[in-house]
């Protein structure tokens, strides 16, 4: 039978504790901090409940406990009519840290205005957090942040169960039940945010949520979404998207020809959109068919828009691997690497030779800051308290990526529920899944064009995770509180 667990502020409270490999794991407990912050100028009051919500099995037996910190708004305002985001990272295998303290939530670590690490570590106020507009929850899927399987060490379970692309939408749309019927939160309109490999669980969730639980949803944020019916595509496709994140890239780095470095980003950008989709595409189709001549005409235009040269481009038979390109935009200049999640970052690597960077020079400046600022913050500001550590990357692999019907699961979900909409955040210096690779993404999900007005995107100059750069923090959360503002059902019937 299932344990509803009792909340104290500022206790853990019921404690079901399981011991494995010296450490205790709480299976069950809550904690609960008061807290001020001051948003878009005013001033909010909320708490924090921080703590473990176990999955079980099909006989009520605890299999795994997810560690999750749910902020709610301190307010007279009637919970049935504020929204609740309900957040996921990536990876998979990513601990819900990065949009938790450095996005959405109400602290955000310390950094300069373009992203990068400063000491001393931790945190500070964020101002443009949409607390203001939402309750949130951040969740961490099994074996990341404190989440554990039941031993720790994985012995005796199943790891089918949860370490694969559907298996991972199932357990986690039935804790989503449970943590939504705990918290009396089944008459909120309900929003899902996924970065990176997160998107494609958000994309699956909405559907799963909607005809296994018949939870359903007024929206789903993609955050740098990761499309792997793309990224498993022949090179027409998966290879030629890359080409405006090339000419994003290089323009930021001054790499361009002065007839489109003189121009402004968002000048440049439509241009080789439509050179990619109307030349690039076609001639790649055309593989060792291509003929001489149009094959050295588009390598010169692929240059012109990359910043590389036409021989590095032919010798790719016009199949330019996003990893050479990071190595090679810069080679000939100052001899730095670019970084593939994020490539305004440099990187020094051994030797200027190769095909591919040593590191990911955003990866491990990022890492930099947010280890000890999560730790930190979990511990001081939020009083959860554990020896378990913190896993930023846990061991979730190998990962099960059959049947990945998750895109066309989205357009289904969207389908049913006439009040559901969709929103793309993207940054257009992300190397790894690019802000051109999210629009074609979009605009694959529904064929037929009938819902295309209930999609958006919105687009931002920096990476991956785009709310690291000062600016685009304020401009991103200003844009999920009018997507969260414009896709309440405002006493509209769902409907056709």
């Amino acid at each position: 039978m299932r344990k509803i667990t009792l909340v104290l502020i500022l206790a853990i409270s019921s404690t079901h504790c399981i011991i494995s490999q010296s450490r205790t794991i709480a299976v069950d407990t809550t904690v609960i901090t008061n807290h001020t912050s001051t948003i878009n100028g005013v001033k909010i009051l909320y708490t924090a409940t921080t703590g473990t919500q176990p999955v079980w099995d099909d006989l009520g037996k605890p299999i795994a406990t997810l560690f999750y910190t749910y902020y709610k708004k301190t307010s007279s305002e009637n919970v049935a009519n504020r929204p609740l985001l309900i957040s996921f990272n990536g990876g998979p295998g990513s601990a819900s840290v990065w949009m938790h303290i450095a996005y959405t939530g109400p602290k955000v670590l310390n950094l300069d205005d373009e992203g990068y690490p400063v000491q001393p570590y931790g945190v500070h106020d964020n101002t443009n957090s949409i607390l203001d507009i939402a309750d949130i929850v951040f969740i961490n899927p099994v074996n990341t942040g404190y989440s554990r399987t039941i031993p720790a060490s994985g012995e005796e379970i199943k790891k089918d169960l949860f370490f694969g692309i559907n298996a991972d939408i199932k357990y986690l749309a039935e804790w989503l039940n449970t943590f939504v019927t705990r918290n009396e939160r089944w008459t909120s309109p309900k929003y899902l945010i996924g970065e990176s490999y997160g998107g494609t669980r958000v994309s699956g969730l909405a559907l799963e949520l909607q005809e296994k639980q018949w939870m359903y949803l007024n929206g789903v944020i993609l955050v740098s979404p990761a499309d792997y019916k793309v990224f498993n595509s022949d090179s027409p496709i998966s290879s030629s998207l890359n080409l405006p994140y090339f000419t994003a890239a290089a323009w930021y780095h001054k790499a361009l020809p002065s007839a489109l470095q003189q121009k402004d980003l968002l000048e440049i950008l439509p241009e080789a959109e439509e050179f990619t989709l109307n030349s690039l595409m076609p001639a790649l189709a055309k593989g060792g068919f291509i003929s001489a001549e149009e094959k050295q005409k588009i390598a010169t235009k692929m240059a012109y828009y990359s910043g590389i040269s036409e021989k590095s481009i032919l010798q790719h038979n016009l199949d330019v691997p996003t990893r050479f390109f990071w190595k090679e935009l810069l080679r000939d200049n100052t001899g730095n690497t670019i970084g593939r999640l994020d490539s305004r970052y440099l990187g020094l690597d051994k030797i200027e030779g190769g095909t591919e960077p040593d590191y990911s020079a955003e990866l491990t400046s990022w890492l930099h800051s947010f280890t000890p600022a999560i730790n930190f913050y979990i511990r001081e500001h939020l009083k959860f308290k554990t020896d378990i550590k913190y896993n930023m990357f846990g061991p979730v692999h190998p990962w099960d990526q059959k049947n990945n019907n998750t895109r066309d699961d989205l357009r289904k979900a969207m389908a049913e529920n006439p009040y559901l909409k969709v929103m793309f955040q993207a940054g257009y210096y992300d190397g790894a899944t690019t802000y051109f690779n999210s629009k074609y993404t979009m605009w694959q999900i529904d064929p037929s064009g009938k819902m295309k007005d209930r999609l958006s995107f919105k687009g931002y100059r920096s990476g991956h995770m785009m709310y690291l750069r000062k600016a685009d923090l304020k401009t991103s959360n200003d844009d999920l509180r009018i997507f969260i503002k414009e896709s309440l059902s405002n006493g509209k019937s769902a409907k056709y």
